[in-house]
């Protein structure tokens, strides 16, 4: 009477790593573009955020934009409690909170990172905010033409 054992050969072996590795070099870059995708829908949920806060502002105030660089926003958590960070993926200046307010012209895009929100009365885009950023999310929009 002989036993007979039972196991995997390394052949089996073998083919179930390499059906693993297939399906992780699948997987992998998949999850990559999905943590993008969230930072992307992050900043515009932000960016929305803080158009709400500004048009409420304005109502508070008859007509009239916050004139500083939106601390009056967060003053008291009034109207937000917090600037929202500015996460866009791929870029050299993603992870921001910093607010570009441009003292003349037509609101201008230094794409420097952060928030770009035109405080002046006599700017053509008073009270608008952008993301400061000229480069392309992943549907090919720039971030500044929000």
């Amino acid at each position: 009477m002989t036993r007979e054992k039972k196991a995997f050969t390394l052949i089996e072996l073998m083919i179930v790593v390499a059906i693993i590795g297939v399906l992780a070099a699948i997987a992998i870059p998949k999850f990559a573009s999905l943590i993008d995708k969230s930072r992307e829908g992050y900043t515009k949920g932000g960016l929305a955020t803080m158009r709400t806060a500004i048009n409420v502002y304005y109502s508070d105030n008859e007509g009239l934009y916050p004139a500083d660089d939106l601390s009056s926003l967060i003053l008291n958590a009034k109207y937000i409690a917090e600037i929202p960070v500015v996460k866009i993926p791929l870029t050299p200046h993603r992870n921001s909170v910093k607010i570009v307010t441009p003292a003349s012209e037509a609101l201008f895009i230094s794409d420097t990172g952060g928030w770009a929100y035109a405080n002046a009365r006599t700017d053509a885009d008073w009270g608008h905010i952008a993301v400061n950023c000229n480069h392309n999310d992943s549907g090919g929009n720039i971030w500044s033409t929000y």
